[in-house]
């Protein structure tokens, strides 16, 4: 301990307490503003459901405000309520109104879980150089309810059904279809309990039937919550025998190996390479793991990476022979092969799509990139078929986006080498234009597939219309 040069500063005391551990709930309000706040608001009404772990809090609303549109409220109200019923008594049996005074005076937040597993999270409080943790829980979203446009909508919808029903007292022929239960008795009664607990549709039928309690909101600076927050704090401040294991088993008793974790396949993992293990390989593998990495890199650079960290005593000629084994010349600069990027029965991420089609379609991008400066991403999705996120994978490989939405190279063209090298040019335009033909077709077949039967009909229609038509007349130059 006395060695080390980050020496502690201060030791604090964290305890926990578990006094609201099964009733400490967090709330979060993702649309409030910097200028909103809900601390020193009045809160109309609270309800919770207890088992499914939702909160609806209205919140009061100043109708007396310069900023309050009174109208608009009335509108609201009446839009939710129907006619202006301010003062009547509800009917028995009826649903309550939803803005008792006749006018939108509150504002109504409902919660939705953010998260399902909430036992990493706690809540901590500071005081008297003392940490104090409680957990929670649930974590639930407050958002605003804007359930009067729903009743409006379903009040509407219940008076124009009302004045399109046929009060005709003769009775419609339907149609009944009997349907015959496979067993009787209470062993197929609770078989089926048993599976209708079990959709999906019926445990959102649960949450939904589930009634709301009402409960009491109380303010922050009442004696209540002063009570209540007194809780966070605990009163047993015995040490914990945790603290005195050895690192092994408290990092175990921390972190308890679970056997149902899922193993990641090795041969899917890309290998993490360092200078000691590249000065232990061979230089074609130096290459290939060099610009395998770098993705794009120019001959001076790939020297100067060799040279320096690697071997001093590198050869240019010899690097510069076998660069052609595992990469691709394009516009002076070096980008690896699409096989080396792409090894055999790799797939994709995203989709799982083959490395024989990722290698088809990196091809046909260093192709056309070879034809011009910039690509647009929809042109290659077109051509090679590939899905949105594997076209983003191929392209990132060799292009970057640039501040015209368009794809171009990692590097500018080198145009020193290619006069220097002029041979190594001619031998990669040999390859291009020897796969031109099959690059081309990629081009064309999405457009012939799409024009074939347009152009089909309308050389049809062209055939009926000259038969139909005489031919045009000549006309012969006449003498003066």
């Amino acid at each position: 301990m006395e060695d080390e040069e980050d020496p502690i500063v201060e030791e604090i005391p964290v305890f926990l307490s578990k006094n609201l551990q099964d009733n400490l709930y967090l709330f979060q309000y993702p649309t409030k503003t910097q200028l909103l706040n809900h601390d020193d608001a009045v809160v109309v009404n609270c309800c919770v459901k207890p088992f499914t772990q939702e909160v609806k809090v209205d919140f009061g609303l100043n109708i007396e405000s310069n900023h309050y549109d009174r109208f608009k409220g009335e509108q609201f109200a009446v839009a939710a309520d129907g006619k202006n019923t301010y003062g009547a008594a509800t009917p028995k049996g009826a649903e309550r109104p939803t803005y008792k005074r006749g006018i939108m005076d509150k504002q109504a937040f409902t919660s939705t879980r953010s998260l399902t597993d909430i036992s990493k999270y706690v809540v901590g409080i500071y005081t008297d150089k003392e940490v104090h943790l409680s957990p929670l829980a649930s974590i639930v979203q407050l958002r605003p309810s804007l359930n009067y446009f729903d009743k409006e909508d379903k009040r509407r919808k219940a008076e124009q059904k009302a004045q399109t029903e046929d009060v005709d007292d003769e009775e419609v022929a339907q149609q009944v279809t009997v349907k015959f239960a496979r067993g009787t008795g209470a062993g197929a009664a609770a078989k089926k309990t048993k599976e209708q607990r079990g959709t999906y549709d019926n445990f959102v039928q649960r949450i939904v039937d589930e009634p709301w309690c009402e409960s009491y909101w109380h303010a922050r600076s009442t004696p209540t919550a002063e009570l209540e927050r007194q809780k966070l704090y605990s009163t047993n401040h015995q040490a914990n025998q945790s603290l005195s294991l050895p690192p092994s088993e408290y990092l175990y008793k921390l972190l308890p190996h679970d056997e149902h974790v899922q193993q990641v396949d090795v041969a899917n993992v890309l290998p993490v390479y360092n200078k000691a293990m590249l000065k232990t390989m061979s230089l074609l593998e130096q290459l290939r793991v060099l610009l395998k990495d770098a993705k794009t890199l120019s001959f001076t650079d790939i020297l100067h990476i060799l040279s320096e960290h690697i071997d001093p005593h590198v050869n240019a000629d010899k690097v510069l022979a076998l660069l052609p084994q595992v990469g691709i010349l394009l516009h002076g600069n070096w980008v690896p092969k699409s096989e080396v990027v792409y090894p055999e029965k790799m797939l994709s991420h995203a989709n799982g799509v083959s490395a024989e089609q990722m290698i088809r379609a990196r091809d046909y991008i260093l192709y056309r990139f070879s034809r011009t400066p910039c690509l647009y991403r929809n042109q290659v999705m077109t051509a090679t078929q590939l899905p949105p996120a594997e076209t983003l994978d191929v392209l990132s490989t060799v292009a970057r986006v640039n501040a015209t939405k368009r794809w171009e190279l990692l590097l500018p063209p080198d145009k020193e080498f290619e006069q220097k090298h002029v041979e190594l040019v001619q031998r990669q335009e040999l390859h291009w234009r020897a796969t031109e033909q099959s690059y081309n077709e990629m081009d064309w077949a999405k457009e012939t597939k799409r024009v074939r039967k347009r152009s089909t009909r309308k050389s049809e229609s062209q055939q009926q219309t000259t038969m139909a038509m005489p031919p045009p007349a000549v006309h012969l130059p006449t003498e003066a």
